[in-house]
């Protein structure tokens, strides 16, 4: 193997073996996130240097139990392992990541993976949870019987991955060992997998447990029917409530920050199509979305550490018999969950399920999960019309209604999976089958970079679509000009404003003005750019600069009824206004049929919820 070039290294393993947390281990911050040609499958690669000198590339491939693939993502790592997958080049070396605490799950992958014939190294991760468990692992024996270079990591310290990069550096610097044809044709055999891997456990592996004592102590609590669902609901009413309690400091200071770059803008550049593009246009776009990036990470955190501690699949064993008399299974739990974030990686997700009714009722009711996205509208609605109060002494009022309007939408999916359920001819239940991972304290370094990698993608979106969306709306907002003498703003005669004012026939029950008809256009693209297309729309038809500068709350404030607010919030919470999601659903059923029916009950759902909540608010006196 050449030492000018990079080495090509794919990186394998079982979900939860901590095959994430060493790439980072090995890359830091030195990835790039995309997307497989022609499939939703994400693909993470990182570059990094041995202190030999020599420079590898590190290939995270989607987590799989085996090679006879259940799922898409596991057929993306199988065709990437064999060198079949169109437009990647097959990996110089394989690096087969096992729990060892778990062996005799993960290594049945792993003789699977040496099958191949492939250059391999098994990299033993988790060797201090193994030691705290009194678990002894004979490496020397392992290497062996296995016949691959076996090594330690423990991918949570800063040198744990030390002699796995020194055995890459001995497998690259020599001959490309191949494994035995007759060995390979051994381990195709499902039976005999299973046999070999009893044999290298008994031969190689002192267990003194199977479980760890503090995961059964742990599990006692959280598993339990009654005091584990206490505990999940409590903990997502803590997220919820962190949301608010924590970023608002944050907050202030990009509000000061984007209020100081207009200031500048104002001074710097005379009054004329260019100072109002920039002022009204993206700097009252992009400042009224960037705003809310502490909000969106908080909740990203919290996600990160649920995952990272192994709460994620104990939470959907809890779940399963409650979200089976929906329609749903546990399985659905964990796509649901990542949802919140977005429902695109959500519905993605979804390969997961095996049973495919479970899959596409939980790819159609994914939309209804209050996504990240949808926590820009909700924060500056909730912040300007419902007061900053504490309730009890102890909860805040406005984290109250944002985790009411979490609860709609969770409520609102198991009723739609319910119907689903009903009108289906197949209403069998299937049993589900979860590894649950031991607990883990999550590593800093690995919460850091998921969330630079969210925070990145989320202004990537703010840099992309989003000031593309406000730049157009911009121009929709300020042409044509009025005639010479015309009565009323110049806004009333472009073409967004004809526009609004003709789709508010339709959306009057609802309570919704020509303004915010007009944000709902471009909201279709992404949720939040609903917020600076709002801000947009305000900051133009202010009568003065110093207007067109204020923030969008007080205007909302002053001119939009507690009614109206209320209903559009609801309208949030259903409305398809996101069309990347449809376009997954596309892609992850085939059917545009599917595409139909998720956007005709969505937008059915979002116009019955907002009219009646309207009108019972008008009737209540908040009109």
């Amino acid at each position: 193997m050449s030492a000018t070039t990079a080495l090509r290294l794919a990186l394998v393993g079982n979900p939860n073996c901590g095959k994430t947390a060493l790439f980072n281990l090995l890359t830091g911050s030195r990835q790039k996130v995309a997307n497989y040609a022609g499939v939703t499958v994400e693909r993470k690669e990182g570059r990094f240097l041995a202190p030999s000198g020599r420079e590898y590339a590190l290939l995270d491939l989607p987590g799989a139990y085996s090679f006879h693939a259940a799922s898409l993502d596991e057929a993306v790592t199988r065709d990437l392992c064999r060198g079949h997958y169109p437009g990647e080049p097959a990996p110089d070396v394989i690096v087969c990541v096992v729990d060892a605490t778990n062996l005799r799950l993960h290594l049945r992958f792993a003789l699977e993976v040496r099958a191949l014939g492939r250059p391999m190294v098994l990299a033993v991760n988790m060797m201090d949870a193994a030691r705290r468990r009194g678990i002894h692992v004979d490496l020397e024996a392992l290497e062996h019987e296995i016949g691959v270079p076996v090594v330690p990591t423990v991918a949570v310290r800063r040198d744990g991955a030390r002699e796995l990069v020194a055995r890459l550096d001995a497998v690259a610097a020599g001959p490309a060992p191949a494994t035995p044809a007759q060995s390979a044709a051994a381990d195709a055999d499902g039976e005999r997998l299973h046999e070999e891997t009893r044999r290298l456990i008994a031969a190689t592996v002192t267990m003194p447990r199977r479980t760890a004592e503090i995961d059964d102590a742990l599990d006692r609590w959280l598993l339990h029917p009654v005091l584990g669902l206490a505990t999940l609901a409590v903990v997502m009413f803590l997220i919820f409530q962190a949301v608010y309690a924590w970023a608002t400091p944050m907050m202030d200071l990009i509000e000061a920050g984007t209020a100081l770059v207009a200031s500048g803008v104002e001074g710097a550049l005379a009054e004329g199509p260019l100072r109002s593009l920039l002022m009204d246009g993206i700097i009252a776009g992009l400042g009224g979305v960037i705003v809310f990036l502490p909000q969106i990470l908080i909740l990203f955190a919290f996600i990160l550490v649920l995952e990272e501690t192994g709460y994620l699949p104990r939470a959907a064993f809890l779940l399963d018999r409650t979200m089976a008399k929906a329609g749903l299974s546990g399985r659905s739990f964990i796509p649901l969950l990542s949802s919140f974030a977005c429902a695109i990686p959500g519905i993605m997700a979804t390969r997961t399920i095996q049973d495919p009714r479970d899959r596409l009722t939980t790819i159609l009711v994914a939309p209804l999960m209050t996504c990240s996205a949808r926590l820009p509208v909700y924060a500056l609605l909730i912040g300007a019309f419902i007061p900053q109060q504490q309730v009890w002494g102890v909860f805040n009022l406005q984290g109250l209604v944002l985790f009411a309007l979490y609860a709609a939408g969770i409520a609102s999916a198991l009723a739609v999976s319910w119907v689903m359920k009903k009108w289906r001819h197949d209403k069998s239940e299937h049993a589900l089958l979860l590894e649950l991972p031991s607990y883990r304290v999550p590593h800093p370094r690995d919460l850091l970079i998921g969330l630079w990698e969210r925070a990145w993608i989320f202004l990537r979106r703010v840099g992309g679509i989003i000031l593309a969306m406000t730049v157009l709306l911009w121009v929709l907002l300020s042409f044509p000009a009025p005639p010479v003498g015309a009565p009323g703003p110049a806004i009333d005669y472009s073409f967004a404003g004809r526009i609004g004012h003709a789709m508010t026939a339709f959306f009057a029950p609802l309570g919704f003005n020509w303004q915010i008809c007009i944000a709902l256009i471009p909201g279709l693209a992404a949720r939040e750019v609903a917020v600076s297309s709002l801000a947009t729309v305000y900051a133009l038809q202010a009568a003065d600069e110093s207007a067109a500068t204020e923030l969008l709350t007080p205007i909302i404030t002053d001119t939009w009824s507690l009614a109206t607010a209320l209903s559009l919030l609801v309208w949030f919470v259903y409305a398809p206004q996101c069309l990347s999601t449809l376009a997954t659903i596309r892609r992850e059923t085939h059917s545009w049929k599917q595409v139909a029916i998720a956007a005709g009950y969505l937008f059915g759902l979002a116009y019955l919820a907002s009219l009646l909540t309207y009108q019972l608010a008008v009737l209540l006196g908040a009109g």
